[in-house]
């Protein structure tokens, strides 16, 4: 028995493989006990019995880094070097902004320690840890913090003085954050960075995990990375800065699962959730990268490069100082909800697609909940008020406002990065999404639409294929390296890699893959080629797709080797529908408001759309896990695998 689970900021999911068949779940997460959830929608789906493997995705370490609700932190670090995590680097993410802001650092200036140690950068120690100054400052406020955070210069060459700390914090018995085990890189900023955020998340993480394995009582317990593989829970509560992005990242995994069956290599994965919105393009694969800035921290980490914006179904309507209409990134989350839920008051984007026609109060759910029209519409009425317009007319301005944020995040990940969005498709999932594709769509110049099938489930269901996988690095600074000693180099990375996968109880062998992070000698940014005999020509050919030259009479320069290691436990089978010829019947209509006007509409049953099922729009589409408006402009088709097609006419 196969389990995957998505803890989300408003629904917790779950997707199961019992005896062959699917089951999945959906129910409102708790966010003061994130467990809390899991176990009552376990329950209600296996009962009495016992999965043998869960694959666990959740948004609990990234909340507690956006909410600013983790550890009381203390950094050690070399004396003179306490300011660094403040200092950052001169980079601006905002270079028109004659005030630009940065966010506060995660540890105040009276929990920042400087040591007397120096490491040169090629590993010789200057000067060694003093056991007895160490010894002092446990005495100190240091000795308060309920986590520790070690960075110091060049541990990435020499980790000696790194583990000398590291064995006398240990003793405290509270979560440790060790810069050279996280990432032995150089570059003391990032690194550092990502050890901070791993110490600040570690707490929190601790102790959800651990509840997880102790209640859960699976024989494996695996938990999704930000880079779409899954690890251990016991790696992830030492580095759980690993599953930062582990959410949208089942997301990505579910969609590229699905990208066999509707045959499409090149879509943009639209996932609107009940918090926010995840947006990732996929041309042919995921795009992966080593640098990301949740929250505007730098971490170190491989992750799926997702654009994440505060726009989901929760996400408040309000008015600014201005007079004009926004809406989020605060949203009302699972407690007390939209209002329309029945115990929130606030206006957000679900009350409005309610007021606007595109949910039915009695289908929600899969009609296990049924909304409040009432509510939502007294939760709407102050905010027309103050526009002074008609309640429709204010529900309309709160989906055209929400859809522009979410278009401006696709246009960042498409335009802004040279790619044309008319060339892709749009996957549209997650609970929300299907309400907003076609416009979406129509915004971006996009004529084909993806619906798969259970959308408000994907991430759940990516979770459960994910592989069990984690990347290794080691810094080798190495110019013009000869390709067997950079082999030579990587083994010990390949031994450890092997060895963890047996630990975890993989029998397969698992699949290998060895990088170089490349540049030519004195540039300060690499490029990520892999590891074969003729890497240095794979570089050259890299570096003139990436900035359109080589310099192929240049010195090349070898930094970080990579090693990514996968093994695929569970692979989800994609089930194939018989052909329907019947034409489906609706089971009722929906007044819903299609541009300035409302019209009834026909409302349809996910389930009764067979293969090969043709219906035009304007129409909506009803399932458990989600509602589905499909514009005027829009034509559905079902294909052999259950996903629709949404084509513009």
């Amino acid at each position: 028995m196969v389990v995957g689970i998505d803890t989300g900021g408003t629904f917790t999911d779950i997707a199961t493989v019992v005896e062959g068949e699917f089951k999945f779940h959906k129910l409102l997460s708790t966010p003061h006990d994130p467990a809390s959830a899991v176990f009552a929608g376990l329950e209600a789906v296996l009962g009495e019995r016992a999965a043998g493997l869960v694959t666990y995705s959740s948004t609990v370490a990234t909340n507690a880094l956006l909410e600013r609700r983790g550890a009381r932190v203390a950094l050690i670090t070399n004396a003179g070097f306490e300011d660094l995590i403040e200092i950052g680097r001169q980079n601006r993410s905002d270079i028109y902004a004659l005030a630009p802001t940065r966010p506060e650092p995660l540890i105040g200036r009276e929990m920042r320690f400087g040591v007397r140690e120096r490491t040169w950068y090629d590993g010789q120690i200057a000067q060694p840890v003093d056991q007895a100054e160490i010894a002092a400052l446990l005495n100190s406020p240091a000795g308060t913090a309920e986590a520790f955070a070690v960075c110091l210069l060049h541990s990435y060459a020499n980790p000696e003085s790194e583990n000398r700390l590291a064995a006398m914090l240990e003793k405290l018995g509270r979560p440790l954050s060790v810069s050279h085990r996280l990432l032995p890189e150089y570059r003391e900023f990032e690194r550092l960075s990502t050890t901070v955020i791993n110490a600040y998340v570690a707490p929190l993480m601790v102790a959800h995990l651990g509840r997880l394995q102790r209640e859960l009582g699976v024989a494996r317990l695996r938990i999704m990375q930000s880079d779409g593989n899954a690890i251990g829970v016991a790696l992830a509560r030492q580095e759980p800065v690993r599953t930062i992005l582990s959410g949208p990242a089942a997301g990505v995994v579910g969609a590229a699962t699905l990208a066999r069956a509707f045959n499409v290599r090149r879509f943009i994965t639209f996932d609107m959730g009940g918090t926010s919105t995840d947006v990732s393009l996929f041309d042919g694969s995921a795009t992966v990268r080593a640098l990301s800035h949740p929250a505007g921290y730098p971490v170190r980490m491989p992750v799926i490069d997702i654009h994440t914006v505060g726009a989901g179904g929760g996400s408040l309507a309000s008015l600014d100082a201005g007079g004009s209409l926004k809406v989020g990134p605060q949203s009302a989350g699972a407690d007390p909800g939209p209002a329309c839920y029945g115990k929130g008051s606030e206006p957000t984007v679900t009350d409005a697609d309610l007021v606007a026609g595109r949910l039915v109060a009695e289908n929600f759910l899969g009609g296990r909940m049924t909304l409040d029209i009432a509510r939502a519409r007294a939760a709407l009425a102050p905010l027309a008020q103050a526009m002074g317009t008609s309640l429709e007319a204010a529900a309309r301005g709160v989906i055209e406002v929400v859809n522009a944020n979410m278009a401006r995040a696709i246009r960042l990940v498409t335009i802004e990065r040279g790619f044309d969005p008319r060339e892709f498709a749009l996957l549209a999932f997650g609970g929300a999404g299907p309400m907003h594709a076609c416009e979406l769509a129509r915004e971006l110049g996009i004529g084909h639409v993806i619906l798969p099938r259970n959308p408000g489930l994907l991430c759940a269901w990516g979770a459960l294929s994910a592989p069990l996988g984690r990347e290794y690095s080691l810094t080798v600074r190495e110019v013009e390296p000869r390709y067997r000693d950079l082999l030579r180099r990587a083994e010990p990375l390949r031994q450890r890699a092997l060895a963890e996968m047996r630990a975890e109880g993989v029998g397969a062998k698992p699949r290998l893959a060895l990088f170089a992070e490349m540049r030519y000698r004195g540039q300060s940014y690499e490029i990520k080629v892999p590891l074969t005999a003729d890497f240095r020509d794979a570089f050259h050919r890299a570096h003139e797709r990436t900035f359109g030259y080589a310099a192929h009479e240049a010195a090349v320069e070898v930094i970080n080797l990579r090693l990514n290691s996968s093994a695929i436990e569970y692979q989800a089978q994609i089930r194939r529908y018989p052909r329907s010829t019947a034409r489906p019947r609706p089971i009722g209509t929906a007044s819903v408001l299609v541009g300035r006007a409302s019209r009834r509409v026909p409302v349809f049953e996910r389930d009764s759309l067979g293969a090969g099922t043709r219906i035009a729009g304007p129409l909506l589409i009803v399932e458990l896990s989600a509602t589905a408006y499909v514009a005027p402009e829009f034509a559905a088709r079902a294909d052999d695998y259950g996903n629709l097609h949404l084509e513009s006419s």
